[in-house]
């Protein structure tokens, strides 16, 4: 059986978990990371030498980096509706998961652990304007990209790349800072709501 090992609060993991449901796929999840069994160990850095969760151990192969592996998993299950095979629609959907583990995640780098955290060490009101500023820029990024595409990402239909940008815009929503009006987002933020794997693994709550 497929087996996950990485916390429950984790986003990363909860990317997974999510992915996991829409796919409908059995899996034994083991709790991994900071209050809960150490990513330190020897052990666990043979499985990812980045020391981080997720990982995914799917007979004998090993997998990190929570966006592949939810790509991974959706290919194995030959869903086309997550994940195209076609060369121009599975690089879009690529193209934003991946904009969304490097620009927009580097975006919350500073804020998200100030104001969300209560951080000691992200306590500096300029960086952490500068990173709401960041963070608000790349969310109207996503709001223009919403009035063009319609309902998800990628157009009418859900597709894996509403997984990371979905628990993103969870984040977003749920950090107490100023945000700006962006109404294509909030209504994808309660479309997605309409989703049992979103109320599951997305707005539980776990930012």
């Amino acid at each position: 059986m497929l087996k996950i090992l990485g916390k429950s609060p984790s986003i990363n993991v909860r990317k997974v978990l999510w992915a996991c449901h829409e796919l409908v796929l059995d899996y034994e999840q083991e709790q991994f990371g900071s209050g809960f069994q150490s990513t330190q160990t020897a052990e666990f850095k043979a499985l990812n030498p980045n020391a981080m969760v997720p990982v995914v151990l799917d007979g004998e192969f090993v997998l990190w980096e929570s966006n592949v592996i939810c790509r991974y998993l959706a290919a194995r299950e030959g869903r086309e509706d997550l994940l195209s095979s076609d060369p121009k629609r599975r690089a879009l959907t690529e193209q934003w998961m991946d904009w969304q583990a490097g620009e927009l995640n580097n975006a919350w780098r500073y804020a998200f652990p100030a104001l969300a955290r209560n951080s000691a060490q992200h306590q500096d009101p300029a960086l952490i304007d500068a990173g709401v500023s960041e963070w608000n820029r790349h969310m109207q990024m996503l709001e223009e990209q919403l009035q063009r595409s319609g309902d998800y990402v990628l157009g009418d239909n859900f597709t894996l790349a509403d997984i990371p940008l979905g628990l993103a815009v969870n984040r977003w929503s749920m950090t107490p800072m100023p945000r700006p009006a962006l109404p294509a987002v909030t209504a994808y933020y309660d479309r997605l709501n309409q989703r049992e794997g979103f109320r599951l693994y997305g707005r539980n709550g776990l930012v």
